[in-house]
């Protein structure tokens, strides 16, 4: 009787033992396949079409925020002239789209993929067709030298989660995770968050092209002497003066490769083509703090004591430790549609020190201008580069 019951114990222990093991070889396994996951993730390449969805989920978002001039004559000549720009980089082929969003707000951004948007605003300031090619080459720089791509390639993509780590490893991209990225690289766009170098190699490749297709290869620095002129008592994050390099040192720079190049200036055609005028800064609507939205659908603007309650948050924040510089996916784990990306962007502007380029009001509709440009006609437009 009691060899049977130490072989009732043995057994018993067996049958015990048995599940726990299993259930120690099913952590392994699933700690090895997130450590799967992570190694995916930490090594993400980003695809062209890939790109191309997140620089299109970004540009709806920039033309939620600022609206689109309907203006297709407008729209064509830009359009001609950034295609001219980037028909000489080294990658002609993407399907660029250049939009002019309707806003008095001096502003450019370029989104991933080959979407460029300049405002009305900055159009307006513009003196001659060189200017807006400056404008413009810096901005395909951007795209052409994949600055938003890399700095999310580069960065702490863990944060998207095994999902995303699965997604790229069958070969691309999907779904929430295009949704993550974009929300991201918008934030980095608006928000100016391009990295010092990132800015002045944009600059030098705008300097470059510029020069290469014709136009005069300072004109970069000359419209941004008209900013700096423009913009002296205005907070350091107002439109294009977000970017990290100081601006006195972008403009030297630029003036530097120049050198005494000459090139074409095109006021002429310019101004057949483009009839705005930049306003003066302090006639610029700009989104009240609060405000759901452009077109005066938000919360009403605060009383003094709200006011009064985000001076104190304000303060309270001065204590807490500084933010990580470069491009942060922290926050990725958030949807952010167009319509509360831009309760985000107004609500945030003035706790930042935006200035009116930055928080200007833009117009109601988000269509983009359907634009045809043929090859032909590009290679007839840069003919009349003079």
């Amino acid at each position: 009787m009691k060899a049977i019951w130490v072989g009732a114990v043995v057994v018993a222990l067996v049958a015990v033992s048995t599940p726990a093991s299993a259930q120690f070889g099913g952590l392994l396994d699933k700690a090895q396949k997130a450590n799967d996951a992570k190694k995916k993730l930490d090594s993400l390449h980003i695809s062209e079409d890939d790109e191309r969805k997140i620089g299109a989920d970004v540009s709806t978002k920039v033309r939620a925020r600022f609206g689109v001039v309907q203006d297709a004559a407008v729209t064509k000549y830009v359009t001609l002239v950034g295609m001219t720009m980037a028909s000489q980089t080294e990658r002609p082929n993407l399907k660029w789209e250049f939009i002019v969003l309707d806003t008095d707000g001096v502003n450019a951004f370029a989104s991933p993929g080959g979407f460029v948007h300049i405002t009305r605003g900055a159009l307006g300031l513009i003196k001659n067709e060189s200017e807006l090619a400056g404008v413009l080459g810096h901005e395909i720089g951007h795209v052409v030298r994949k600055h938003t791509i890399t700095s999310i390639e580069k960065s702490n993509a863990a944060h998207l989660g095994t999902d995303a780590a699965s997604q790229a490893a069958g070969g691309g991209l999907v779904g929430s995770a295009i949704q993550q990225l974009a929300n991201a690289a918008y934030d980095q766009i608006i928000d100016g968050k391009f990295t010092r170098d990132e800015e002045l190699d944009a600059d030098k490749f705008g300097v470059a092209i510029t020069q290469k297709v014709g136009y005069a290869p300072g004109s970069l620095g000359d419209f941004l002497q008209l900013l700096d002129d423009r913009n002296k008592n205005q907070p350091e994050r107002n439109g294009l003066f977000a970017s990290h390099p100081d601006t006195k040192e972008r403009i030297e720079t630029i003036h530097k490769l120049a050198g005494s190049k000459a090139g074409a200036l095109g006021a002429t055609r310019y101004a057949a083509n483009v009839k705005y005028e930049a306003p003066p800064l302090t006639a610029i609507a700009t989104v009240a703090d609060g405000s759901a939205g452009l077109m005066g659908s938000g919360a009403p603007a605060k009383d003094d004591k709200g006011k009064k309650d985000d001076a104190k948050k304000d303060d309270a924040k001065k204590d807490d430790p500084p933010p990580k510089k470069g491009f942060g996916l922290g926050s990725l784990t958030k949807s952010t549609t167009a319509s509360n990306q831009t309760a985000q962007v107004s609500a945030s502007g003035g706790a930042r020190g935006v200035g009116p380029d930055r928080a200007a009001k833009g117009g109601p509709n988000p269509a983009v201008v359907k634009v045809t440009v043929t090859a032909a006609e590009v290679a007839e437009f840069k003919k009349g580069i003079a």
